[in-house]
């Protein structure tokens, strides 16, 4: 049986720990440097920066999100964007990865919102093939970009 619940600050080891296989399932183990304290705060101290669920399969966590609200000023309303999404390897294909996606757009349209968004690194055909399954599609005509480290702090002033 499969359950999506919210995560709470006692979930915060698993979460690091989820954080920590999503990274090395994409090859990015090394940019992974957040502070427990820190990203503690951010996840569940006074002014949380972003939100997080779990997934459950028989009652064992396998999987979770984190995701954080957008706002689109062409719509006029709010919506996700899911940062992390990551289910164990064990529990691909059970359903999960789909139960969580579900419960984030139904958090959207509860919320009022208008759009669900996330990034696909573009070797993972596997997670792209899944995203097409359930009616997602890449945003024609966009790039992501970013600014980070010396830049940031430099036009920061």
């Amino acid at each position: 049986m499969i359950t999506i619940r919210a995560a709470g600050p006692e979930d915060f080891d698993l979460i690091a720990s989820f954080i920590r296989k999503l990274a090395d399932y994409e090859k990015l183990l090394h940019e992974v440097v957040f502070d427990d304290e820190t990203l503690r705060r951010h996840l569940f101290g006074d002014r949380p920066a972003a939100e997080v669920i779990i997934g459950e399969v028989d009652g064992a966590p396998k999987g979770f999100s984190l995701f954080f609200q957008t706002f689109s000023t062409f719509e006029g309303k709010p919506g996700i964007w899911l940062e992390d999404l990551f289910v164990e390897p064990d529990a691909r294909g059970s359903g999960l990865g789909r139960a969580l996606l579900s419960k984030l757009a139904s958090l959207v349209v509860e919320r009022g919102g208008a759009r669900l968004e996330w990034a696909v690194l573009d070797w993972n055909e596997l997670g792209k093939g899944f995203y097409r399954t359930i009616g997602a599609a890449p945003v024609e005509g966009w790039e992501r970009w970013r600014m980070e480290g010396d830049s940031l702090r430099s036009l920061a002033g």
